[in-house]
């Protein structure tokens, strides 16, 4: 079988390992440089954040990451000789108002990775020293891991480009969708060629609505701006993610931490906004003090695919036996991928399926109202 992937961010190359695996012949499409755009510019932590915040749909996708990741990269390494940096910190959070349901959430929804522990300062100088004073409590959630994402990307990138069942076609838009009668012909490229193949999955990350007009169906996802800085300090500096109103800090095993982030509604801008980044360093700051006295090496904005709840659509495109959704993952695309085309593969083949697959159905989607002439 022959499948073709539009959208080559971390959905859409996890969905090729797992199609690959079942001998499946791939080609995948994407409209820049695979592996650019959301997946490269978020943090890594392989957890959502506050997880008692998100529905359950989520949350039952993002808690197989660590481990899937950790089986992804025992595979690929030997093959790539890239680690995708797995690296099991921790996680402090600081806000008060989430210290009852983070504390009890593990127990209540059978997720040991998420177990917290409620520690005192003393406690906290002993896990981060480099955590201010001002910090009297935090939940410490020890379990939590982040992975260090452009080499997790390099790593999948590295291992696709040289199996022999995947074609690549990058920079390469997809700008029409020839459907024939109940299936999807064939998608023609922004330079004219058409690609047929037996089966289409559609993995575009923020850019997914522009498929509504043509698959006659309102598509709910828009871009949502993140920001991030990224410091440089002392190799371990850092020992451990801490986290305050939805503002985090993330150490990367060679000193690297990064810091984010925000949101912002600014359709497909990426440019970094001044007053943004203030935001971010008065919160890096207010955690850890003394990372002022470190250097600024990189700073940039990604856009999230925006989506109600922040559910994805995983599962067959309505009227469509060949069409197939894997897009609308919000802020958690990356701790959701590896289950997401695990989902995917197990509904395009007929097989049982890792967690109940009806709240991410597309058939949810609704049929456009007004259609453009």
């Amino acid at each position: 079988m022959h499948i073709a992937i539009i959208g080559a961010g971390i959905n859409g190359l996890m969905t090729a390992l797992e199609l690959i695996e079942q001998g499946c012949s791939v080609t995948i499409l994407d409209q820049q440089q695979a592996g650019k755009a959301a997946s490269w510019a978020g943090g890594g932590i392989l957890s959502p954040m506050y997880p008692w915040r998100y529905p359950q749909a989520v949350n039952a996708l993002a808690k197989y990451a660590k481990p899937l990741y950790q089986d992804w990269n025992n595979k690929l390494k030997p093959v790539t000789g890239i680690d995708f940096e797995i690296h099991e910190t921790g996680m402090l959070i600081f806000d008060e108002e989430d210290f009852d349901i983070g504390y009890h959430y593990a127990e209540r929804h059978h997720e040991p990775m998420q177990q917290a522990l409620y520690i005192e300062q003393e406690q906290i100088e002993q896990i981060n020293p480099q955590v201010s004073s001002e910090f009297k409590h935090a939940l410490y959630f020890p379990h939590i891991a982040n992975v260090r994402n452009p080499r997790l990307l390099q790593s999948i990138i590295h291992y696709l480009k040289q199996h022999p069942l995947v074609s690549w076609l990058e920079h390469t838009p997809v700008r029409k969708i020839k459907i024939g009668s109940a299936q999807i012909d064939a998608v023609q490229t922004e330079q004219g060629d058409w690609i047929a193949a037996d089966q289409f999955v559609f993995s575009t990350g923020a850019w997914s609505a522009q498929w509504s007009l043509q698959l006659k169906r309102d598509i709910p996802v828009h871009p949502v701006q993140g920001q991030m800085v990224l410091f440089k300090t002392p190799d371990h500096w850092l020992p451990t993610m801490c986290m305050n109103q939805v503002m985090y800090l993330i150490p990367r095993q060679d000193g690297h931490i990064v810091c984010g982030s925000s949101m912002r509604e600014v359709g497909f801008n990426t440019t970094p906004a001044v007053e943004i980044r203030q935001k971010i360093l008065d919160a890096s700051f207010e955690m850890v003090p003394e990372l002022a006295e470190f250097p600024i090496v990189q700073e940039w904005a990604g856009l999230r695919p925006g989506s109600p709840q922040g559910i994805p659509y995983i599962g067959q495109l309505p009227n469509l036996k060949n069409g197939w959704a894997n897009f609308g993952h919000f802020r958690n695309g990356l701790c959701m991928a590896p289950a997401s085309a695990i989902l995917l593969r197990q509904l395009m083949f007929g097989q049982s399926t890792l967690v109940d697959s009806q709240a991410y159905a597309p058939d949810q989607l609704q049929l456009l109202t007004a259609l453009a002439h």
